[in-house]
């Protein structure tokens, strides 16, 4: 018998998990608004960055599809509980919305 190699990991937090989703929701927001951004660029600013730059309405349908799909995956939640804590993440990190 062989020996077991197996590395143990830690395994992640809840808010661990929750600051990795807030990271890769406004790099994917960034990117779908077309924007040479990202989270690094931004996460230590006091000021009212999301005012800066803005997306259009259907960017932000196709940012918030992608958000509530990796909130389904990652925190198993239900699809009305997903949206539900997108219009809280909207709120927080959304950037402005603009007319074409």
């Amino acid at each position: 018998m062989g020996t077991n190699n197996r590395i143990m990991t830690k395994r992640l937090s809840k808010q661990e998990k929750t600051d990795i989703f807030i990271k890769d929701a406004i790099n994917k927001m960034f990117e779908i608004a077309g924007h040479d951004v990202t989270y690094e660029d931004i996460k230590d600013r006091k000021d009212d960055w999301y005012t800066q730059w803005t997306m259009t309405m259907d960017q932000n349908d196709q940012w918030n599809e992608w958000c509530v799909g990796e909130l389904r995956k990652r925190f198993r939640y239900t699809k009305k509980c997903a949206q539900k804590e997108m219009s809280m993440v909207t709120l927080m990190w959304g950037l402005r919305f603009r007319d074409l």
